[in-house]
């Protein structure tokens, strides 16, 4: 808080400032534009920034110290300085075989956490040799249809020495229950199995369409796999909260971070129902956000969300251990903004916005390849992504102090617009019913939907400038080098999954998924049961079956 003859003397002088020295410069050369925003013009740009534009700005409540309340600098008391970000590189090749040696190549050059990219057939709970499957098999990630292919996946990784984040949702219980059942068969201790499942059906309703059940029966399997987890492997982040899509859907850094905490706050309220303490499965949820190009607004962005996860946590649910006010994310770069058009800009992109989320106070960061708008990265795409996490860790000084932006005149007014913002769309959410009812109208799609329109808008009339895009164009050679998957390796796939239904226990099979219908039925919690059945080899798409035939399937607007 400033004391209010201080800032009347600097209101006073910026007057000065602005009739004798700005306005002789103005008037001969004026500026850039008429008028300046945030990168998703959420707010507008000032000129300048004076402590008047943070007068009402209280250090202990509203920044405050790392690892305490309302933990707007982070929410570890030495953040980088301690330990530094998981860096977590996105993989998952065609094969199960080759995502293996993707995952080794990356250990053996420095990677310290394992991401996982599943093809669209496994994602939505088909196998590979299902009709909705053909031509997609291993396109956009790995096809994984049994612990088979999980076993080879994690061959020679021992699980007690790495965290894996898989990005799967829809059959995120099935996909927990394989990296399970390879941590037993590894002898693993369940309670040292460390990463996360994003397992987020929400946001799939808002931007990605990858669904499979309706929305009642889809937070059951989300508070089932809460409690099991609370009690089987502890280490585990039950669900990553994920405005990434929804920013690479369109939205704004507010539109972000509110529909994101909104629907946090969905799976808390839909966990407490199901009669769970809110203090024993809070601890286990992670955020996954998303890094776009301008720096200000994304270290700005993050340090707001943590602020208001905080509050929201104790203010709606009654919180109380610290770990279930604490905000932890992971951060990706932003697909979005990569062009096909000289793919090399893309590596500056990349660049900056790991900049951001490292200001911003990420938990882990996943650097895109610079080809990542045309295939899967290549091998020296991933290198190259991987040492520019290294390069900011070890050479740019970047993590060498706690939110080194906190006190700026601009971050912090920017840091307090957003969470107003923000907050205010939080707001219109409740007064349409909470999240679900929100989606269920299309109402937080549209929001997003306009934002992406007027963005479009923009670059096409060139008013917002893409290097490379709409400017400094050049003619260049068409040819990259990508990776691809080709029919006879999808073929080989099929091959398999036939194979291992002629090879298993048949009769164990159907006992698991007898056994799997009648918990699905009743009350009892699925997740002991979709892991018996992946050890005795049923597939993902004869699991995910069962689930549709008791669950039914989604269907917009119904």
């Amino acid at each position: 808080m400033f004391d209010p003859d201080d800032l009347e003397a600097i209101r006073e002088g910026k007057r000065e400032w602005e009739e004798e020295t700005l306005s002789p410069t103005l008037d001969r050369f004026g500026e850039r534009e008429e008028e300046f925003t945030t990168d998703t013009g959420g707010q507008d740009v000032k000129r300048l920034y004076t402590p008047d534009d943070v007068g009402d700005l209280d250090y202990e409540d509203d920044v405050g110290f790392p690892g305490e309340e309302p933990y707007t600098r982070g929410v570890y008391p030495t953040m980088h300085r301690g330990r530094l970000w998981t860096m977590r590189q996105y993989a998952g090749m065609g094969t199960a075989a080759e995502t293996n040696e993707r995952f080794q190549y990356l250990i053996d050059q420095g990677s310290s956490g394992l991401s996982m990219a599943f093809d669209l057939p496994t994602q939505m709970g088909y196998d590979s040799d299902a009709d909705m499957a053909a031509g997609e098999v291993g396109k956009s990630g790995v096809a994984i249809d049994s612990l088979e292919d999980f076993e080879r996946v994690f061959d020679d990784i021992p699980l007690d020495e790495v965290s894996t984040s898989m990005t799967i949702n829809a059959p995120a219980a099935v996909l927990l229950a394989m990296y399970i059942a390879v941590g037993d068969r590894q002898g693993v201790d369940r309670e040292e199995l460390r990463g996360t499942i994003q397992n987020d059906i929400m946001k799939e309703y808002i931007a990605r369409n990858l669904y499979i059940y309706p929305p009642e029966p889809s937070m059951r399997l989300i508070t089932d796999i809460f409690a099991f987890c609370a009690e089987e492997v502890p280490s585990f982040n039950t669900i990553s909260i994920s405005g990434y899509h929804i920013r690479e859907a369109g939205s704004t850094a507010a539109q972000e971070i509110a529909f994101t905490l909104g629907d946090g706050i969905e799976y808390v309220q839909a966990a407490v129902d199901a009669g769970l303490d809110v203090d024993e499965f809070a601890p286990q949820l992670s955020f996954f956000f998303n890094a776009h190009n301008n720096i200000f607004e994304e270290v700005a962005k993050f340090r707001a969300a943590r602020r208001m996860w905080a509050e929201i946590m104790e203010e709606r649910f009654g919180a109380e251990n610290p770990k279930s006010k604490q905000l932890k994310f992971h951060t990706q770069t932003a697909g979005s903004t990569l062009t096909a058009q000289q793919i090399e800009n893309n590596v500056v992109r990349v660049g900056y916005q790991a900049l951001a989320a490292v200001l911003g106070g990420t938990q882990s960061l996943h650097t895109n390849g610079k080809d990542e708008a045309l295939s899967l990265p290549t091998e020296q795409s991933v290198r190259t992504a991987l040492r520019t996490q290294q390069i900011l860790a070890h050479e740019s000084g970047a993590a060498d102090t706690i939110d080194p932006l906190a006190g700026s005149y601009y971050v912090e007014s920017l840091t307090d617009g957003i969470e107003e913002e923000a907050f205010e769309i939080l707001e219109e959410v409740d007064r349409r019913g909470g999240m679900l009812d929100a989606v269920k109208s299309q109402w937080v799609q549209r929001q997003i939907q306009d934002t992406a329109f007027e963005r479009q808008r923009e670059i096409e009339e060139g008013e917002r400038i893409i290097v490379g895009v709409n400017e400094y164009e050049v003619e260049e050679d068409a040819h990259v080098d990508l990776e691809d998957v080709s029919e006879e390796e999808e073929q080989a796939q099929i091959d398999r999954v036939q194979a291992l239904r002629e090879d298993r226990d048949s009769e164990a099979v159907e006992d698991a998924l007898a056994a799997l219908r009648d918990a699905c039925r009743g009350d009892a919690n699925v997740m002991p049961y979709i892991v018996d059945a992946v050890k005795a080899y049923a597939t993902v798409g004869e699991i995910s079956d069962v689930m549709r035939e008791e669950f039914g399937e989604y269907k917009p607007g119904q």
